[in-house]
Formats: C-alpha cells, structure tokens, sequence
C-alpha cells in the first residue's frame, strides 16, 4: 500500500509538472507574439503585476513600451516570427515557481534621419550597451541596424499573478530593476542572473 501511495504521488507530480510546463510554453509564445506584433495591451496582461505597479500602471507602462519601439529617432523590430525558446528547470524561490527563458531574438533598428559614420558609431555604441551585446552591425543603405541578441523572460508563477504565468523582459532594463527590487540578490543568482 505504501508503495502504491508513493507511486500515485509521483504521478501526480509528474502530472501536475506537465500541465505547468505546457502552460508556460504557452504563455511564453503569447508574450513573444505581442511583443512582435506590437500589441502592448497584451504585453502589459502578461507582464509581473509589481513591473506595471512601478512603472505608473498600465497607461503609462504601454506609452513606454511605444516609445521604445518607435519614436522621433527610430522604429525597432524584432525580426523572428518563431523563435526558439529555451526553457530553464522551473524553480521554487521564496514561495514563487520561477524559471529563465533564453532565446535569440535579432532585432532592427530603423533610424529616422540619415546617419553619419560618426553618428553610426555613437548609435552602434548605444544599442550594443542598451541590448547588452556587442553584435551591432550598421547597414547604411538602409540607414539601419541590425541587433542580433540572446534574450531572457523570467516567468513567475504565484498568488500576485492568480496563478498563472506572468513574464520580467531582461531586455528592458526598467524590468531588470523591478526584478532586482522584487528579488534579492541570493534569488537572481539561483537563477543565474
């Protein structure tokens, strides 16, 4: 009997494990979309509730997200249509489900006036240090460049979210000092951020 218990709740891990991990592929997916397709209403419903909190609620936490998509300077947009997402192990931290999400994510960025050599290399400069990568190529005939970037969503599953996945961008780095805020550091390095 106490093996038939012990193997019943096994499965019942193992089931339960299942379902949590196909919700997060899924939520996952929805999140990349409405990013891609620049539907920040959407963004904002997945996003952790403490980063709309933050950042002024959700009007002005969805002006942002359009303003670092598009503005005076530039237009940026991510470029694939279905990535890859590589899917960290789901952990529990400070009573919360929390797993990493790696994924390349290129990027481009269409600037509004014509650059210069001088004004690409100072722009190329900004996007490597914004995009925390050092894969900025400028494309002048374009008056463009391209980002090629790995990128992190951290998903969060608790109460505050109704249990249900929500998502931190790494990308942004207002979300980064959300997170930072919201976990301590020995949590972010269980994570490995």
């Amino acid at each position: 009997m106490k093996k038939i218990c012990i193997l019943l709740f096994i499965v019942l891990t193992q089931l339960g494990w299942a379902q949590n991990s196909a919700e997060l592929k899924t939520a996952a997916q929805k999140i990349y979309d409405a990013y891609y397709n620049m539907d920040f209403e959407a963004v904002a419903a997945l996003s952790y509730p403490k980063i709309i909190e933050q950042l002024g609620g959700n009007i002005l936490f969805t002006d942002k997200l359009d303003h670092d998509y598009q503005n005076d300077d530039f237009r940026k947009r991510l470029q694939l249509v279905k990535p890859i997402f590589v899917f960290g192990t789901i952990q529990k931290i400070s009573g919360k489900s929390l797993c990493v999400i790696s994924y390349k994510n290129p990027e481009r960025y269409f600037f509004e006036k014509k650059l210069t050599a001088a004004s690409a290399t100072t722009e190329a400069e900004k996007l490597k240090k914004a995009n925390l990568t050092n894969d900025v190529t400028f494309e002048p005939k374009r008056n463009s460049f391209n980002v090629r970037k790995n990128s992190k969503l951290i998903a969060v599953f608790d109460e505050t979210t109704q249990n249900q996945w929500k998502f931190f961008n790494w990308d942004d780095p207002a979300q980064r000092e959300v997170l930072s805020q919201t976990f301590s550091a020995e949590d972010r390095k269980k994570l490995g951020l």
